[in-house]
């Protein structure tokens, strides 16, 4: 059991893409599942998979939209599935273990950030539910597709976002006052919490995993960002200029196609990523602590293993 949360000397850096960090690994014959894979940098993780041979599988809200924004990637398909609807999650996990086939890699990036408060299954919070309970649920559900095989390894997308939030242990769905950004936060570690403990649970089985933070890119998930916000955020000063380097989307999709594929992980898991090697954990109060590495919060395993348990409690879904 190796969780060490330390460099390790990937070679690649955070201005690496996805199809280099692929460059010379041959996943035909792979299958991978990627949430979230019909935008940004789902969709680019998606392309690079296939171009290293993968065949790719896109759980979609809008099946038919998802289509069209992948046409041309190869070896590609395409099914519905609402990560905020229970029975949406239920019915995809059944239509594909029926079909029989092991999951090779499966990469949890769908999501959404700072939306306003709204309510989804039996009054979840959107962000905590989708964020987090949805891919709790479908992973779960996935269990014998990920374990057919010998093992497999799953990469669970967080951000820099999870800084803003520990877990609301007495208030996870915001019943008292709502602050989109803290609930955000609070999704994201969420992630990481559940990327270490399922690594904990799945290891002797053959599945690792990994969280990650792909960084700062600009696309449609921040469609709820306003201008004030960027501007708290230290994204851009009030005249609009960038504060911080973007990353390209084929940057930031190279973390999550790292976590999968890459030979110099094996043996490892459980552990936060960022810039395609693994992150430190930082002190919360030193002055750069909101621009990298790991907040002490997600690298807490008994938390990880409470969250959990909350978790089973609130889907009503547990494989182990």
């Amino acid at each position: 059991m190796t969780r060490t949360q330390k460099p390790i000397g990937s070679g690649f850096s955070a201005a690496s893409t996805a199809r280099e960090v692929l460059d010379g690994i041959d996943l035909t014959g792979r299958f991978a599942v990627v949430t979230g894979g019909a935008s940004g940098l789902g969709l680019e993780d998606v392309s690079a998979l296939s171009a290293a041979g993968a065949t790719v599988l896109v759980p979609a809200r809008r099946p038919d939209a998802a289509r069209a924004a992948l046409a041309g990637v190869e070896r590609v398909e395409v099914a519905e599935l609402d990560l905020a609807d229970l029975d949406s999650v239920r019915a995809f996990a059944a239509r594909l273990l029926e079909d029989g086939r092991s999951i090779d890699y499966l990469i949890n990036c769908a999501g959404v950030m700072a939306a306003p408060l709204t309510r989804v299954g039996p009054g979840w919070e959107l962000q905590f539910g989708t964020n987090h309970l949805g891919h709790f649920a479908l992973t779960n559900l996935l269990w014998p597709a990920l374990v057919a095989d010998g093992g497999a390894r799953v990469a669970a997308f967080s951000s820099r976002g999870h800084k803003f939030s520990d877990i609301r242990w007495d208030d996870p769905h915001f019943e008292g006052d709502y602050d989109r950004w803290q609930a955000y936060g609070q999704s994201k570690t969420a992630n990481i919490l559940f990327a270490l403990h399922l690594d904990t649970l799945a290891e002797s089985s053959g599945v690792r995993a990994f969280s990650l933070n792909p960084g700062g890119i600009r696309t449609n998930l921040q469609r709820y960002v306003e201008p004030e916000d960027a501007i708290a955020l230290g994204w851009v000063d009030s005249d609009g200029n960038d504060l911080i380097r973007w990353k390209s989307v084929g940057a930031g999709a190279a973390t999550a196609a790292w976590a999968v594929s890459a030979p110099a992980l094996d043996g490892l898991g459980g552990l936060y990523l960022e810039d395609c090697e693994v992150a430190e954990v930082v002190d919360p109060e030193a002055p750069d602590a909101m621009r990298a590495g790991l907040h002490p919060w997600g690298a807490d395993a008994e938390a990880a293993s409470r969250l959990w348990t909350l978790s089973a409690e609130l889907t009503g879904i547990n494989t182990f």
